[in-house]
């Protein structure tokens, strides 16, 4: 749901969901994924210049959980804020987020056109309420991946996208989410048309 310029998700608590990432460029591409503040891969605060998943141009990567280790991701589940993660190793402050942070690969020789450009982007929670719901660490599930070598064109991220999510009801109060109209009824007769009966029958 778009509000405002925000992407939302509407949560469900005990839900289980995944995050898919697409690479439509033709380059492979290094991506930093963060859920409330926290990185998926290695379970540190959040930032850019840690590990991530490298997708291969025109491939995507399925992110079931937070990775365990190189064959077992633990599933994302929506839960109640004490409930999740971040929240149970004392990191409440960016719950709600879902962060990913995009980087292009250093070509073998930079071309010139490449020399000097400095690349920009930024996210940030929204400040105008707190999540009422988090992500959970759930049960292990069988995930294979493995290392690969990838070093950045930049320090600068390429693109970050953030996406944020909380409960319906929750989305229904700050007005990200609307509540869905009653039915409005059928066609109305054109003026002066009067409905005939004849025998009984309509």
């Amino acid at each position: 749901h778009w509000h405002q310029g925000r992407g939302y998700v509407a949560g469900t608590p005990g839900n289980e969901y995944r995050l898919t990432l697409r690479n439509r460029s033709g380059e492979p591409l290094l991506a930093v994924v963060s859920v409330d503040g926290v990185n998926v891969v290695t379970g540190e605060n959040a930032e850019p210049q840690q590990s991530g998943y490298v997708l291969p141009p025109g491939r995507s990567v399925e992110i079931a959980g937070w990775r365990k280790s190189l064959a077992q991701t633990a599933a994302f589940y929506f839960t109640d804020l004490a409930d999740s993660y971040a929240a149970s190793t004392g990191r409440p402050d960016n719950i709600g987020v879902i962060g990913v942070a995009t980087f292009r690969k250093k070509p073998a020789t930079p071309p010139p056109a490449a020399l000097g450009r400095t690349e920009k982007g930024g996210a940030a929670r929204p400040s105008d309420a707190a999540s009422e719901l988090g992500t959970g660490h759930g049960r292990r599930e069988h995930s294979p991946a493995h290392y690969v070598e990838f070093e950045r064109a930049s320090r600068a991220p390429a693109e970050i996208v953030t996406l944020y999510y909380d409960s319906r009801p929750n989305l229904l109060a700050r007005g990200v989410l609307r509540e869905p109209q009653p039915f409005p009824g059928f066609v109305p007769d054109p003026p002066g048309v009067t409905l005939l009966r004849h025998g009984g029958h309509g």
